[in-house]
Protein backbone atom coordinates (compact mmCIF):
# COMPACT_ATOMS: atom_id res chain seq x y z
CA UNK A 1 0.00 0.00 0.00
CA UNK A 2 1.47 3.56 -1.05
CA UNK A 3 1.82 6.81 1.38
CA UNK A 4 1.13 10.01 1.27
CA UNK A 5 2.80 12.35 3.24
CA UNK A 6 3.98 9.47 5.62
CA UNK A 7 -0.21 8.46 6.30
CA UNK A 8 -0.86 5.16 4.59
CA UNK A 9 -3.15 5.71 1.35
CA UNK A 10 -6.97 4.30 1.35
CA UNK A 11 -7.35 1.92 -0.68
CA UNK A 12 -11.12 2.03 -1.45
CA UNK A 13 -10.95 5.78 -1.13
CA UNK A 14 -7.94 6.02 -4.24
CA UNK A 15 -9.95 3.45 -6.23
CA UNK A 16 -12.93 5.94 -6.04
CA UNK A 17 -10.67 8.73 -7.05
CA UNK A 18 -9.05 6.94 -9.96
CA UNK A 19 -12.84 6.17 -11.39
CA UNK A 20 -13.95 9.40 -11.29
CA UNK A 21 -10.81 10.82 -12.84
CA UNK A 22 -11.10 8.04 -15.94
CA UNK A 23 -15.21 8.73 -16.14
CA UNK A 24 -14.13 12.68 -16.36
CA UNK A 25 -11.04 12.19 -18.74
CA UNK A 26 -13.54 10.07 -21.31
CA UNK A 27 -15.93 13.47 -21.77
CA UNK A 28 -18.54 12.05 -23.86
CA UNK A 29 -17.25 8.69 -24.27
CA UNK A 30 -19.40 6.71 -22.03
CA UNK A 31 -17.72 3.65 -20.75
CA UNK A 32 -19.14 0.01 -20.19
CA UNK A 33 -18.49 -1.86 -16.35
CA UNK A 34 -15.90 -4.40 -18.47
CA UNK A 35 -13.64 -1.34 -19.48
CA UNK A 36 -13.50 0.61 -16.63
CA UNK A 37 -13.11 -3.15 -14.50
CA UNK A 38 -10.18 -4.10 -16.73
CA UNK A 39 -8.71 -0.10 -17.30
CA UNK A 40 -8.55 0.00 -13.40
CA UNK A 41 -7.13 -3.23 -12.62
CA UNK A 42 -10.21 -4.35 -10.37
CA UNK A 43 -12.86 -7.05 -10.18
CA UNK A 44 -15.91 -6.43 -12.46
CA UNK A 45 -17.90 -7.02 -9.33
CA UNK A 46 -16.16 -4.58 -6.97
CA UNK A 47 -16.52 -2.58 -9.66
CA UNK A 48 -20.23 -3.04 -10.37
CA UNK A 49 -20.79 -1.74 -6.31
CA UNK A 50 -18.61 0.87 -6.58
CA UNK A 51 -20.01 2.19 -9.80
CA UNK A 52 -23.77 1.65 -7.75
CA UNK A 53 -22.35 3.51 -4.70
CA UNK A 54 -21.29 6.10 -6.81
CA UNK A 55 -25.01 6.60 -9.09
CA UNK A 56 -26.78 6.49 -5.87
CA UNK A 57 -24.87 9.68 -4.81
CA UNK A 58 -24.75 11.47 -8.00
CA UNK A 59 -21.52 11.11 -8.59
CA UNK A 60 -21.75 8.96 -12.00
CA UNK A 61 -24.23 8.75 -14.41
CA UNK A 62 -25.88 5.94 -16.48
CA UNK A 63 -27.56 5.51 -19.59
CA UNK A 64 -31.47 3.87 -19.28
CA UNK A 65 -29.91 0.31 -20.10
CA UNK A 66 -27.68 0.53 -16.94
CA UNK A 67 -24.78 -0.47 -18.98
CA UNK A 68 -22.99 3.08 -20.03
CA UNK A 69 -21.40 4.80 -17.15
CA UNK A 70 -20.50 8.63 -17.13
CA UNK A 71 -19.51 11.02 -15.06
CA UNK A 72 -22.49 12.61 -12.69
CA UNK A 73 -23.74 16.28 -11.85
CA UNK A 74 -22.42 16.47 -8.39
CA UNK A 75 -18.83 16.65 -10.21
CA UNK A 76 -19.76 19.65 -11.88
CA UNK A 77 -21.13 20.84 -8.21
CA UNK A 78 -17.88 20.42 -6.65
CA UNK A 79 -15.98 21.91 -9.49
CA UNK A 80 -18.14 25.06 -9.33
CA UNK A 81 -17.62 25.47 -5.45
CA UNK A 82 -14.04 25.18 -5.99
CA UNK A 83 -14.55 28.21 -8.40
CA UNK A 84 -16.72 30.06 -5.82
CA UNK A 85 -14.37 29.76 -2.84
CA UNK A 86 -10.94 29.78 -4.81
CA UNK A 87 -9.64 33.44 -3.30
CA UNK A 88 -7.73 34.01 -6.75
CA UNK A 89 -9.91 33.14 -8.81
CA UNK A 90 -11.86 35.81 -7.28
CA UNK A 91 -9.28 38.38 -7.68
CA UNK A 92 -8.50 37.90 -11.27
CA UNK A 93 -11.94 37.52 -12.60
CA UNK A 94 -12.58 41.84 -12.86
CA UNK A 95 -9.06 41.89 -14.39
CA UNK A 96 -10.31 39.02 -17.17
CA UNK A 97 -12.88 41.20 -17.74
CA UNK A 98 -11.06 44.23 -18.26
CA UNK A 99 -8.52 42.62 -20.42
CA UNK A 100 -11.34 41.35 -22.67
CA UNK A 101 -12.85 44.74 -23.46
CA UNK A 102 -9.68 45.89 -23.88
CA UNK A 103 -8.63 43.50 -26.66
CA UNK A 104 -11.54 41.92 -27.44
CA UNK A 105 -10.28 38.57 -27.88
CA UNK A 106 -10.49 35.81 -25.46
CA UNK A 107 -8.92 35.45 -22.03
CA UNK A 108 -8.38 32.49 -20.31
CA UNK A 109 -7.24 32.21 -16.47
CA UNK A 110 -5.11 28.76 -16.05
CA UNK A 111 -3.63 26.83 -13.29
CA UNK A 112 -1.03 23.95 -13.09
CA UNK A 113 -2.05 20.70 -12.33
CA UNK A 114 0.89 18.43 -12.37
CA UNK A 115 1.96 18.17 -16.28
CA UNK A 116 -0.96 19.85 -17.29
CA UNK A 117 -3.39 23.05 -16.77
CA UNK A 118 -6.47 23.57 -15.57
CA UNK A 119 -8.56 26.53 -17.44
CA UNK A 120 -10.44 28.30 -14.18
CA UNK A 121 -11.86 31.36 -16.16
CA UNK A 122 -12.52 32.74 -19.29
CA UNK A 123 -13.81 35.34 -21.13
CA UNK A 124 -14.63 34.95 -24.82
CA UNK A 125 -14.21 37.24 -27.90
CA UNK A 126 -17.37 38.21 -29.86
CA UNK A 127 -15.56 37.55 -32.62
CA UNK A 128 -14.69 33.67 -32.32
CA UNK A 129 -16.56 31.33 -30.30
CA UNK A 130 -15.95 28.52 -28.68
CA UNK A 131 -18.33 25.88 -29.45
CA UNK A 132 -17.25 24.09 -25.94
CA UNK A 133 -15.71 25.92 -22.64
CA UNK A 134 -12.77 25.58 -21.57
CA UNK A 135 -13.50 26.01 -17.91
CA UNK A 136 -12.79 22.56 -16.16
CA UNK A 137 -10.69 21.10 -18.49
CA UNK A 138 -7.17 20.31 -18.81
CA UNK A 139 -4.52 20.79 -21.41
CA UNK A 140 -0.82 19.11 -21.34
CA UNK A 141 1.07 22.03 -20.32
CA UNK A 142 4.36 21.87 -23.20
CA UNK A 143 0.73 22.29 -26.06
CA UNK A 144 -0.08 25.75 -24.95
CA UNK A 145 0.52 29.75 -23.73
CA UNK A 146 -0.27 29.28 -20.24
CA UNK A 147 1.34 25.99 -19.51
CA UNK A 148 4.67 27.57 -21.48
CA UNK A 149 4.62 30.29 -19.13
CA UNK A 150 4.30 28.30 -15.87
CA UNK A 151 6.72 25.90 -17.26
CA UNK A 152 9.15 28.82 -17.84
CA UNK A 153 8.97 29.37 -14.24
CA UNK A 154 10.38 25.86 -13.11
CA UNK A 155 13.67 24.33 -13.56
CA UNK A 156 14.62 22.47 -16.51
CA UNK A 157 15.39 19.42 -14.47
CA UNK A 158 11.59 18.87 -14.08
CA UNK A 159 10.93 18.71 -17.29
CA UNK A 160 10.01 15.67 -18.15
CA UNK A 161 11.40 13.39 -21.13
CA UNK A 162 9.88 13.66 -24.64
CA UNK A 163 8.57 12.99 -26.91
CA UNK A 164 5.17 15.00 -26.08
CA UNK A 165 1.87 14.84 -27.48
CA UNK A 166 0.65 16.34 -30.70
CA UNK A 167 -2.00 18.29 -30.42
CA UNK A 168 -1.00 20.30 -34.23
CA UNK A 169 1.70 19.80 -36.98
CA UNK A 170 3.09 23.41 -34.78
CA UNK A 171 3.37 20.90 -31.00
CA UNK A 172 6.70 20.85 -29.69
CA UNK A 173 7.01 17.57 -29.03
CA UNK A 174 10.81 16.99 -28.21
CA UNK A 175 12.51 17.93 -25.24
CA UNK A 176 15.16 19.80 -26.60
CA UNK A 177 12.92 22.04 -28.62
CA UNK A 178 10.96 22.67 -25.81
CA UNK A 179 13.59 23.70 -23.23
CA UNK A 180 14.72 25.97 -26.43
CA UNK A 181 11.32 27.49 -26.49
CA UNK A 182 11.24 28.36 -22.55
CA UNK A 183 14.59 29.98 -22.52
CA UNK A 184 13.19 32.50 -25.06
CA UNK A 185 10.08 32.87 -22.84
CA UNK A 186 12.22 33.70 -19.65
CA UNK A 187 14.00 35.84 -22.25
CA UNK A 188 11.04 38.08 -22.76
CA UNK A 189 8.64 37.36 -19.83
CA UNK A 190 5.56 36.20 -21.52
CA UNK A 191 4.66 32.74 -23.82
CA UNK A 192 3.79 32.57 -27.72
CA UNK A 193 2.12 29.84 -28.82
CA UNK A 194 1.52 29.49 -32.41
CA UNK A 195 -0.87 27.14 -33.35
CA UNK A 196 0.37 24.65 -31.05
CA UNK A 197 -2.68 23.77 -29.31
CA UNK A 198 -5.55 24.48 -32.22
CA UNK A 199 -4.68 25.45 -35.63
CA UNK A 200 -5.77 28.83 -36.59
CA UNK A 201 -5.30 30.38 -32.99
CA UNK A 202 -1.97 31.66 -31.33
CA UNK A 203 -1.70 32.58 -27.49
CA UNK A 204 0.33 34.70 -25.28
CA UNK A 205 0.70 33.62 -21.69
CA UNK A 206 1.85 35.56 -18.72
CA UNK A 207 2.52 33.78 -15.69
CA UNK A 208 1.27 35.27 -12.24
CA UNK A 209 3.90 35.75 -9.87
CA UNK A 210 1.94 36.02 -6.54
CA UNK A 211 3.35 32.29 -5.84
CA UNK A 212 7.03 31.36 -6.11
CA UNK A 213 7.07 29.43 -8.83
CA UNK A 214 3.95 30.70 -10.12
CA UNK A 215 0.99 28.13 -10.21
CA UNK A 216 -1.43 30.63 -12.26
CA UNK A 217 -1.13 32.32 -15.79
CA UNK A 218 -3.52 34.62 -18.12
CA UNK A 219 -3.50 34.75 -21.60
CA UNK A 220 -4.82 35.88 -24.69
CA UNK A 221 -5.88 33.71 -27.57
CA UNK A 222 -6.86 35.32 -31.59
CA UNK A 223 -7.09 33.94 -34.53
CA UNK A 224 -4.21 33.98 -36.94
CA UNK A 225 -6.54 35.97 -39.48
CA UNK A 226 -6.63 38.94 -36.97
CA UNK A 227 -3.48 38.92 -35.70
CA UNK A 228 -1.77 41.57 -37.26
CA UNK A 229 1.63 43.12 -35.75
CA UNK A 230 0.27 45.82 -34.59
CA UNK A 231 -2.26 44.28 -32.62
CA UNK A 232 0.45 41.41 -31.26
CA UNK A 233 1.90 44.28 -30.13
CA UNK A 234 -0.95 45.81 -28.03
CA UNK A 235 -1.76 42.85 -26.86
CA UNK A 236 1.39 42.50 -25.39
CA UNK A 237 1.03 45.44 -23.49
CA UNK A 238 -2.20 44.93 -22.58
CA UNK A 239 -1.44 41.41 -21.01
CA UNK A 240 1.86 43.14 -19.20
CA UNK A 241 -0.38 45.73 -17.37
CA UNK A 242 -2.87 43.46 -16.52
CA UNK A 243 -0.48 40.94 -14.63
CA UNK A 244 0.98 44.16 -12.59
CA UNK A 245 -2.13 45.05 -11.69
CA UNK A 246 -3.17 41.36 -10.84
CA UNK A 247 0.55 40.83 -8.90
CA UNK A 248 0.21 44.28 -7.04
CA UNK A 249 -3.55 43.60 -5.93
CA UNK A 250 -2.75 39.74 -4.62
CA UNK A 251 -2.61 39.68 -1.03
CA UNK A 252 -0.58 38.12 1.21
CA UNK A 253 -2.23 34.64 3.05
CA UNK A 254 -3.41 37.32 5.56
CA UNK A 255 -4.41 34.18 7.83
CA UNK A 256 -6.26 32.30 5.70
CA UNK A 257 -5.77 28.83 4.24
CA UNK A 258 -2.50 28.66 2.01
CA UNK A 259 -3.73 25.58 0.07
CA UNK A 260 -1.51 23.24 -1.12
Amino acid sequence: MSETGGVREVKSAARTVELLELLAARGDRPARLQELADELGVPRSSMYALLQTLISRGWVRTDVTGSLYGIGIHALLTGTSYLDSDPRVRLVRPYLDEASEALGETIHLGRLDGRGVAYLATRESHEYLRTISRVGRRLPAHVGALGKALLAQRPDGELPEGPYEAFTPHTRTSRRALLDDLAQVRARGYSVDREEGVLGIVGFGFALRYDTPAQDAISCSVPVARLTPEHEERIIAVMREIRAKIEATAPGSGGAADWR
